[in-house]
């Protein structure tokens, strides 16, 4: 039974006005689909500006010039070894592939300066530079790179390698996986999209209050209350 059907209604027309908006959002209304595919769309373009650490990978994988190293990997499929094979190849280093296992040996600084062209020329929407030096699909190489590097990864630390083990997992996460994740995204400074970033922020915290609101008049106007 409702105890307070003035404050029962007000949820009710609160939380009906609420999933109104809710349906409307998920129309597409904009450019980019719906208005949480804009917003989610807006917040990549923005982030991608801050995300840029790839000039200061390059400082760092610069150091390990003249490092030689000598690791084995297996990759997934014997496609996959040798499309990874081509990537340390054009890197300088000698690799010996035997099915999906790979022998890679050579400069370790000069192998990620390859991998950091690669990942500024993916991270600058320019996939085709990629797909023209190695023959095949540009995400599928950085997506190659960073398989490899993992696995590198954990070889160099087996041979207690943890500085240059290290500068590769640096690499991969700063560089490689910025790149892929932000690729085809246009940047964009925040202080030119200001106004509808002030707006989303502020409309989230009333959007959730407003929610808030609507199912604590629900149960209060049915006669449901906290107390001590």
């Amino acid at each position: 039974m409702i105890a307070d059907k003035a404050l029962f209604t007000k949820g009710a027309v609160l939380l009906g006005a609420f999933f109104a908006v809710l349906f409307v959002m998920f129309m597409p209304i904009t450019d980019k689909g719906n208005v949480l595919n804009y917003m989610d769309n807006l917040y990549n373009t923005i982030s991608k500006g801050s995300a840029y650490y790839i000039p200061k990978m390059k400082e760092e994988s610069a150091a390990f010039k003249g490092s030689q190293i000598n690791v084995e990997i297996n990759m997934a499929t014997d496609k996959q070894a040798a499309g990874t094979a081509a990537l340390f190849l054009k890197g300088g280093a000698t690799v010996n592939q035997n099915g999906t296992h790979l022998n890679i040996s050579g400069d370790l600084g000069t192998m990620m300066e390859n991998c950091l062209t690669d990942a500024d020329a993916m991270f600058a929407n320019d996939g085709k530079t990629v797909k023209d030096k190695y023959g095949y699909n540009e995400k599928e190489a950085l997506f190659n790179w960073w398989t490899a590097i993992n696995k590198m990864d954990a070889a160099l630390k087996k041979q207690e390698k943890f500085p240059e083990a290290k500068m590769i997992s640096n690499v991969n996460q700063k560089a490689v996986e910025c790149a892929f994740n932000y690729y085809t995204i246009k940047p964009e400074k925040i202080t030119d999209k200001f106004g509808i970033v002030v707006f989303s922020l502020v409309f989230y915290v009333i959007y959730t209050l407003w929610f808030g609101f609507a199912i604590m008049f629900l149960f209060e106007g049915w006669g449901m209350k906290l107390s001590h």
